[in-house]
């Protein structure tokens, strides 16, 4: 059990039906497949505690964090902003000093694409029809790299194939101990040797190569429970002092990667703030050398993701910044599968009244949508239209702080996000800008969520 799974899986939705949505082309008499389970990945939203400081002062207003409409539009909650930040205009803060320290300007306000750990389904053709400019992925520090070279690796090869082409690239090391059931090795232990080696071999790859290096994916969710404390600190800390200290070595006249710390998550919950994360930020704010950290504001409503950036914001200091490298609704588009489709959608493509919405995605996954198909089941769900502007509102949180590094969103729909679809699986199908799982290729054009691709283009130019 991972540190932050204290409230548990949710509950499937009441009903387990068979499919009742046809796949595209297909009548109702033709639903007769059924879909499997799977295990979550996270943990439902639980209860935000709005009360947390600042280890230097009082935390920013709430009324800070709710905008027009409700919308929880955060405004400058610490430090000094910077205005209108489009597409990722560079900062003119000063690069931080020390050895190696960054030979670029430091990124303000981007917006780019994440593939996570496979980039499979993915061309830099597709990333550019964004207008995006920056890639993320992630790398797993696991034995593969004992065997075998850390740039033939599928992640840190796509990302060192797109720096060569012109894109500007994250790279997040992930230590999935909680994957392994193993504990957090021990400073001066054979383990801990090992895995600094790794770290080396990703280093020696990557190193003046990529523009961010975050060191930690989720370290909460990727520990074990019981170690989610000052031991993971110790752990992620020595990590990053030897990665400080082998790019000063290596490059010792100033180095192209920046270095961040890895993502906090569930900070919207009470039970996702602790002394241990306090102690994350304040390692990030007294090392000169680390430009700021993570976040991954999977969240359940645009409130929810403002708690979660006013702890960060409140608590960086001058001249740090946050990278947001994954974030969505998820959490809310989880508690949605099991309703039943809208009458409107029901009866314009002559589906069952009764089907449930995990179903359509499931048929959707099973035999791709028409693009039209596709786009008239999400518009005529009122779950997701009164979400529609999430990406552009979540997106100007961020850059509103005057704090956001770089923000990237989920490119494609991989494999993990099908396999095993049922009502238990959360459904990350739904956030990727393209859809290429869920609708078929027409005229030689990959299938997309049409609301997020056009936000997704709209804000790299606002």
């Amino acid at each position: 059990m991972s540190c932050l799974s204290a409230q548990g899986a949710r509950s499937p939705p009441p009903d387990r039906l068979a499919m009742g949505d046809a796949g595209a082309g297909a009548t109702a008499g033709d639903d007769v497949s059924r879909i499997g389970e799977t295990a979550l990945r996270y943990e439902s939203s639980a209860h935000p505690d709005p009360t947390g400081r600042s280890q230097g002062g009082r935390p920013a207003s709430r009324r800070r964090l709710l905008g027009v409409s409700g919308a929880a539009l955060l405004t400058a909650a610490c430090g000094t902003t910077t205005g209108k930040q489009p597409g990722g205009r560079r900062s003119a803060q000063p690069d931080p000093e020390g050895s190696g320290a960054p030979t670029r300007p430091a990124p303000d306000g981007a917006l780019g694409v994440n593939f996570n750990e496979d980039p499979s389904d993915m061309d830099l053709a597709q990333v550019r029809a964004l207008s995006a400019q920056w890639v993320r992925g992630f790398v797993p520090m696991t034995d593969d790299l004992d065997s075998h070279a850390a740039d033939r690796q599928r992640a840190v090869a796509r990302l060192l194939d797109a720096g060569g082409n012109g894109f500007r690239t994250i790279l997040s090391l992930k230590f999935p101990f909680l994957t392994a059931g193993r504990p957090l090795p021990e400073a001066g232990s054979r383990e801990m040797e090992a895995q600094l080696a790794r770290v080396d071999r990703v280093l020696h790859a990557v190193l003046g190569r990529t523009d961010i290096l975050t060191i930690g994916n989720e370290p909460f969710l990727e520990t074990m429970k019981d170690e989610c404390d000052a031991r993971l600190n110790v752990f992620y800390e020595q990590v990053a002092e030897h990665v400080i200290a082998y790019r000063g070595k290596h490059f010792p006249h100033g180095c192209r990667t920046r270095l961040y710390m890895g993502a906090l998550n569930h900070l919207d919950r009470a039970e996702g703030r602790t002394q241990a994360t306090e102690r994350w930020v304040g390692f990030v704010n007294r090392k000169p050398e680390i430009e700021g950290l993570d976040i991954h504001p999977h969240v359940d409503s645009l409130e929810a993701a403002g708690t979660y950036v006013q702890y960060v914001v409140d608590r960086l200091g001058k001249g740090k910044k946050f990278l947001a490298t994954e974030f969505s609704l998820v959490r809310y588009w989880q508690d949605h599968m099991g309703d039943r489709i809208p009458a409107a959608y029901a009866a314009k493509y002559q589906v069952p009244p009764g089907t449930r919405v995990w179903q359509v995605i499931g048929n959707a996954l099973e035999r791709p949508f028409p693009q039209r198909r596709w786009d008239d089941f999400l518009a005529m769900s009122p779950w997701f239209a009164a979400h529609a502007d999430y990406l552009t509102q979540q997106v100007r949180m961020f850059r509103e702080t005057g704090k956001l590094a770089v923000a990237t969103y989920g490119v494609v729909q991989i494999e993990s996000m099908r396999k095993g679809w049922g009502p238990r699986k959360e459904p990350w199908i739904l956030n990727p800008l393209y859809a290429n799982r869920t609708v078929r290729q027409e005229e030689g054009r990959t299938g997309r969520t049409t609301v997020w691709f056009d936000s997704f283009r709209a804000l790299q130019n606002s």
